[in-house]
């Protein structure tokens, strides 16, 4: 009797103990998209500075710009986390490259002080967006993975944990290779 009742506690103290990792797990997943979000607003925001500045010198990229702010109102529209904010975001971030390319053809808009120092702020807001990705990402890895790896499948099926989408490039983003610099004097 009394080794039943140890054995029944032992159970029930490893239900808990998986019951938690899972909470835990859930949890870093929530708190790493909360860092992707705040990256985000971060990149909202700067966008239309940068917009108006690139505005004054290529008045012939109309189109370009207009991409871009579509692109940004669609991105800030989209709710939640997985494959559809993924791709809005996906979207501006290719409308954000057009901009970047236009100081190639726009010598001025390139010399320009506020250009610059958004050009920076751009690329710092880029690369702690990528870095949160990869660390949402990793969590999301580890939350999926113990939802589904015995016995712990057995408590996450019974109290409706879901596995979560990671924040994945687009299929052309994949296809596109990292390029060197380009440097030019």
């Amino acid at each position: 009797m009394l080794l039943s009742v140890i054995v029944a506690a032992l159970v029930l103290l490893y239900i808990v103990f998986l019951y938690n990792k899972l909470v835990t797990l859930r949890q870093r997943v929530r708190e790493s998209w909360s860092d992707i979000e705040t990256q985000l607003k971060r990149r909202y925001d700067l966008i239309p500075n940068l917009v108006e500045t690139v505005k004054g010198y290529a008045k012939h990229e109309k189109s370009t710009l207009e991409n871009v702010v579509k692109a940004r109102t669609a991105a800030m529209e989209t709710q939640g986390h997985g494959a559809e904010k993924a791709a809005r975001e996906n979207m501006l971030t290719d409308a954000l490259k057009s901009v970047f390319a236009l100081s190639e053809a726009y010598p001025d808009l390139k010399a320009n002080q506020n250009y610059l120092e958004l050009m920076q702020e751009m690329t710092d807001t880029e690369n702690k967006i990528q870095a949160s990705r990869r660390f949402y990402n990793s969590n999301v890895m580890a939350m999926n993975t113990q939802i589904e790896v015995f016995p712990s499948n057995l408590i996450a099926s019974r109290f409706k944990f879901e596995k979560e989408a990671f924040f994945e490039l687009t299929d052309e983003d994949k296809k596109q290779t990292v390029a060197a610099p380009k440097v030019s004097f």
